[in-house]
């Protein structure tokens, strides 16, 4: 069967993909009726990536992190005020485990009955250098920076695959058609080297590795797989207060590179905000992006188009 989509795109064996409830073509991007899972959601990029897929009318989204003393119910109540028919549930699970992972797919299946996107967004930067590297440190930054997605795309997909007709929650949908996005937000240091430490590229060369072989593992699945790579993020960190061994910080502060150098490196000028990465990934979990999977979407400003030599920290 074929069928016309609203802007003229014929989209063979899909249904009725102009229906209200069927999201991945809905022509205004809704989430309705979405369930997500969002790692690293009390950071800053993962706050700003929860408030997006809010935005978006996701019905759920599983805010997740490492640590069980995180602020959750603060983020639940942040998203709440301005998207109450959105449910926050604050999670805290380790996210390089195997049987964690199992463990909230289970629930998010036993409670929704549903999984539509997948955000991994829980990076670790490591040591600056090779000499405060020790393989420890390389084994946490891939577990963190790798480890995790790989997981996204080994055993979220199956939950994906999963229809349900719709609840009786806010925001609620059908899901007659099997269907997902995962995203997977690395760093600039996945295509080149010299932004941070070896184990930060190292392990952000890998997490980009998952996504272009998860291409080929969900043919025929109907779900997409995609990679953000950030360059300089203004998280808020104070040189003062950051951890130079990059062990608990996700992307390098924007303040090792002044307001020249940033002007000099960077296409725009400026250091980007979370809220920007979180946009991309509103974008790459919504119907907007229906045809995108196994891309590299670069956030940088530019910076490493206009001279990559000079864009390490």
């Amino acid at each position: 069967m074929e069928n016309v989509h609203g802007d003229g795109i014929a989209i063979e064996g899909k249904g009725n993909v102009d229906s209200d409830h069927f999201s991945p073509y809905r022509a205004d991007g809704k989430l309705y009726g979405f369930v997500c899972v969002v790692t690293g959601a009390t950071q800053p990029v993962g706050k700003a990536i929860v408030a997006e897929l809010a935005a978006h009318g996701a019905a759920c989204i599983y805010a997740c992190s490492s640590t069980p003393d995180e602020p959750y119910a603060q983020l639940a109540a942040e998203v709440n005020k301005e998207y109450p028919n959105t449910k926050v549930i604050g999670y805290p699970y380790k996210i390089t485990s195997e049987e964690d992972t199992l463990g909230l797919i289970d629930d998010v299946l036993n409670s929704w009955g549903r999984l539509d996107v997948w955000v991994t967004s829980s990076g670790l930067l490591g040591p600056p250098s090779i000499a405060e590297t020790s393989p420890s440190d390389l084994r946490k930054c891939f577990e963190a920076n790798s480890m995790a997605p790989f997981f996204a795309l080994k055993y979220a997909p199956p939950a994906m695959a999963k229809t349900t007709p719709k609840g009786n929650y806010p925001n609620a949908a059908p899901k007659d058609q099997a269907y997902g996005s995962i995203v997977v937000v690395g760093s600039v240091a996945s295509t080149y080297g010299g932004c941070w430490g070896p184990c930060f590229t190292m392990s952000s060369h890998a997490a980009l590795g998952v996504v272009r072989a998860g291409v080929s593992v969900l043919k025929g699945t109907g779900i997409r797989i995609n990679c953000i790579s950030p360059g300089q993020i203004d998280i808020g960190v104070d040189l003062k207060g950051f951890d130079m061994r990059g062990m608990s910080s996700q992307l390098p502060p924007a303040s090792l590179q002044g307001p020249e150098a940033q002007k000099a490196i960077v296409g725009l000028e400026r250091a980007g905000l979370p809220q920007e990465v979180g946009r991309v990934a509103g974008f790459l979990a919504s119907g907007f992006s229906s045809y995108i999977t196994g891309a590299n979407l670069v956030v940088d400003g530019g910076a490493s188009v206009m001279n990559p030599l000079t864009v390490p920290i």
